[in-house]
């Protein structure tokens, strides 16, 4: 594989695809970090009187982000100003690696990574290392010597003054909907990352890759009127030992397919620590918390019916959420004697009889101990339960990702997946830690202050990071603001490797089209396409697993006609749709034919639709296997 990666870029360099590198550059005031043909490319400048540093990025002749300062300041240095370049050393990073969930399982990442190391008058060393790759331009902070305990970073990001921004306000576990400002009125006030902009066509989306307990979790401070956005730090101080790499600071940008097709996250994150994954199986689980709530949490009778109609429907895994290990009379408080007592067991060896397994709940202070996790983990394994969600750490502090640091060997010697809620998000954690199927870290389906226009911005802003656990298929919910089949078409705009569907049994009944469609539907992928969107106004998706296509679709407003290129398709193909009737979802087949054919679905306000497409030959009238 190294050898063959080797030769691809060998290639790119023959035919002028990937420039080559620069010889060593001068000291001077600027330097220029290539990108690839149609993509990003960025300017590193230092100010010779101050000493300071900026990084601006460009697309086409066009300045995405204007020169925004970088720099940071540890209790032994101040290495944000008074600085002198001393070289620069570029080389190319090509790496090929797999995934277990995401956009696509098989991933290949090249990138042009520059490194310029600065002094300051002291002496104190830093390393500013930047990466340019057709989706993106990412940099982080090298400290080679132990500087101490990080103070804050002076990183920011000031993109076009045009532009248009959809935030979020930050909240420690990232559930907070996402609006839309212009880029320079926004609110003063701090908001989440990831955070995206808009100008001429061009989007940005400012997030981070490769955060751990080395360092502290980040926010955007935005100062009114500035169209400034400075990164701000959980702690008011990073402890360090030694050297330090800090996260990547990741500037995801070209138009909006790019920007949501992009893998750059897991791109720039750390291999995989787990060498086996042949355990390790995404799939739509059947979530009995809105669907049953604490009355189903500590019921095994309940539970078993959960499994029976996960069993009809192929599905492969039952939740059972908060309450299992609780005592009866006292919620939330634990039952001591929940290793011989509990019934989960029984419930793992009756969903063995029906081809479902069981994915359990656990609240973070069970696991926040060393003692904790040696009691919890195995005996959960013993019970052969198959994954684990944890929830409740609420904090992106040095100290809880420690506790991160700690809980993910542990997971992964267990054999146990895991769906993280009141969490942080992935920020390159599925590369990394593979048994992580989703993460919540989102103004998700249990909310009741939904709209649509954040649930078709999330496509574009959380879920590009990675899997998310929104939780769909709520039909049972009056809060939900969606038409049934915009709800439906949820199963493939969000991307999340353990699909928590959160319909109860009889809604799902009353809705014999979408029973039908979710038993087809997968939660991994080998490509992902946008066919159309606009963040707050509407979204189609198309996600293919073999040789299939699904494609989600929804829109936030008023009713409209979608009309979308499947420009991926080659020759005749029959698409079903699943829209909205009249009565209820409705399924209706059209014949298609790639790459000039179009799919065009009328939809009500708030309205969407779910589809499958496949080859069509003499004598298919379903894509149903």
């Amino acid at each position: 594989m190294v050898a063959l990666i080797r030769l691809c870029v060998a290639l790119l360099l023959a035919f002028g695809l990937l420039p080559a590198l620069p010889a060593q550059a001068a000291a001077r005031g600027s330097w220029k970090i290539t990108g690839f043909p149609g993509g990003p490319s960025a300017e590193l400048a230092l100010d010779p009187q101050a000493g300071t540093l900026t990084l601006a990025v460009t697309r086409g002749g066009v300045r995405v982000l204007e020169p925004s300062p970088a720099g940071i300041v540890t209790e032994r240095a101040d290495l944000s100003q008074g600085l002198r370049f001393l070289h620069r050393r570029d080389r190319v990073v090509a790496e090929h690696y797999t995934t277990t969930v995401g956009k696509r399982l098989k991933r290949w990442a090249l990138m042009r990574e520059a490194a310029f190391t600065f002094e300051n008058a002291a002496g104190a060393r830093l390393d500013l290392v930047v990466r340019v790759a057709h989706d993106g331009v990412a940099y982080r902070y090298r400290l080679p010597d132990d500087q101490g305990a990080v103070l804050r970073e002076t990183s920011a990001f000031t993109p076009a003054q045009d532009a248009t921004a959809w935030l979020a306000l930050h909240r420690r576990d990232y559930e907070n909907p996402f609006l839309q400002y212009p880029v320079q009125s926004a609110p003063a006030a701090d908001f989440m990352v990831p955070a995206l902009f808009e100008s001429g066509g061009t989007y940005l989306l400012v997030t981070e890759s490769d955060l751990d307990g080395r360092y502290s979790g980040p926010r955007l401070s935005h100062e009114q009127g500035t169209g400034t956005y400075r990164l701000q730090l959980w702690d008011p101080q990073v402890q360090v030992s030694g050297p330090l790499a800090t996260p990547w600071r990741v500037m995801i940008v070209g138009d909006l397919a790019t920007v949501t097709e992009s893998t750059l996250v897991d791109d720039l994150a750390p291999d995989s620590k787990v060498r086996d994954t042949s355990w390790i199986e995404p799939g739509q689980v059947l979530w009995t918390w809105l669907a049953g709530g604490r009355e189903a949490g500590q019921s095994l009778e309940l539970q078993k019916g959960f499994v029976d109609y996960a069993s009809v429907r192929g599905w492969p895994y039952v939740a059972v959420d908060a309450g299992w290990y609780f005592l009866k009379d006292q919620w939330d408080v634990t039952d001591p004697e929940w290793p011989t007592t509990s019934w989960i067991p029984r419930l793992v060896e009756y969903g063995r009889g029906k081809g479902v397994e069981i994915v359990v709940w656990i609240h973070f202070r069970d696991l926040d101990t060393p003692e904790e996790r040696a009691l919890w983990l195995p005996t959960l394994r013993k019970w052969g339960v198959r994954g684990v969600k944890i929830d409740f750490m609420d904090a992106e502090s040095q100290e809880r990702l420690r506790w991160y640091d700690e809980i993910l060997p542990a997971t992964a010697a267990n054999h146990l997946m895991v769906n993280f809620h009141g969490s942080t998000i992935p920020k390159g954690i599925h590369r990394t830690w593979p048994q992580v199927m989703t993460m919540e870290g989102v103004h998700g389906g249990e909310k009741r202050t939904l709209t649509t226009s954040h649930l078709t911005t999330l496509p574009f802003t959380r879920n590009v990071v990675g899997s998310m656990d929104y939780t769909p298929m709520a039909f049972q919910r009056p809060s939900r603001p969606t038409s049934d089949a915009h709800e439906l078409g949820l199963a493939m705009t969000y991307e999340s490797g353990l699909q928590d569907l959160a319909g109860t049994v009889e809604s799902y009944q009353a809705r014999p089209e979408a029973e039908r469609f979710l038993e087809r539907v997968p939660t991994v992928w080998d490509e992902t396409r946008l066919l159309s969107g606009r963040p707050a106004d509407h979204v189609v998706l198309a996600r293919r697993s073999g040789d299939r296509w699904f494609v989600g679709a929804g829109i936030s407003g008023a009713a409209r006609t979608l009309d979308v290129a499947l420009g991926m398709l080659r020759g005749r193909w029959l698409v079903e749709v699943v829209r909205d009737g009249p009565t209820g979802l409705v399924r209706e087949s059209q014949m298609v034919d790639g790459p000039r054919g179009r799919l065009v679905v009328a939809v009500p306000a708030e309205g969407g639709y779910a589809a499958i497409a496949c080859r069509w030959h003499p004598g298919i009238t379903t894509c149903d296997r």
